[in-house]
């Protein structure tokens, strides 16, 4: 049976972001986000009980993308579909949402040809990327009106479709050890990503990744191990 639990956890991924789909689709109260949060959870654990298991696979791989291009590709760019129809008179103009789609799903196949991309990734993984869009709803007040402004929501698709394909080198989440040494990184991030979900709640999540981003910009320029 351990054989097949990284599988199950990567089902358990896609099937949070098929009910995130329908939710969107028949706009339900519940927040987008947590069927987001969920099928994050299942992600981060299928790779780690792969490797756990030593029972890494061919078929694991290529179904871990084919669940992510649904929870962080085709869900993302509903979300955004959606935001931009209720902040625009426009009929066409919120079909611009589903570059995400297609900027995720070339970057989870480039993912998969690039032996390169083991301790950061190339372009901002497809994860992160969801956590953005679909927090943006928690942001209220004049920056959450500003936010849901049409031309700012084509704006952030714009610019976070092409940070899916850059080759910019973004901070991976894959521990070898635990040792300061060899993970100050990512340990000043975690701290600064916890104090601002204390401070802040789920409103910081946008701020997060932005962080995120930032962090893995300044370690590159100054060549800070992971």
């Amino acid at each position: 049976m351990k054989r097949h639990l990284p599988n199950a956890l990567t089902c358990a991924n896609l099937l949070c972001g098929c009910l995130g789909i329908v939710f969107c689709l028949e706009n339900r109260s519940v927040p987008i986000a947590y069927f987001v949060w969920a099928a994050c959870v299942f992600d981060f654990f299928d790779g780690f009980a792969a490797r756990w298991l030593k029972v890494t696979s061919s078929i694991g791989k290529e179904l871990d993308s084919l669940a992510d291009m649904v929870s962080f590709g085709l869900l993302p760019s509903l979300v955004m579909y959606k935001m931009i129809g209720s902040s625009s008179d426009s009929v066409y103009l919120p079909f611009f949402g589903f570059i995400i789609a297609v900027c995720s799903a070339l970057r989870l196949a480039i993912f998969n040809v690039d032996e390169t991309q083991h301790d950061s990734f190339k372009g901002l993984n497809t994860p992160a990327n969801t956590i953005f869009i679909t927090s943006l709803p928690f942001v209220t007040g004049t920056i959450g009106s500003f936010i849901q402004q049409s031309w700012v929501l084509v704006s952030i698709t714009f610019i976070f479709s092409l940070l899916l394909v850059s080759r910019i080198d973004i901070l991976a989440f894959k521990f070898k050890d635990f040792s300061w040494q060899h993970n100050k990184l990512r340990f000043t991030f975690l701290t600064c990503a916890v104090l601002l979900l204390v401070l802040l709640g789920k409103v910081a999540l946008p701020l997060i990744i932005l962080t995120y981003i930032a962090f893995s910009l300044a370690g590159k320029l100054l060549k800070l191990q992971g």
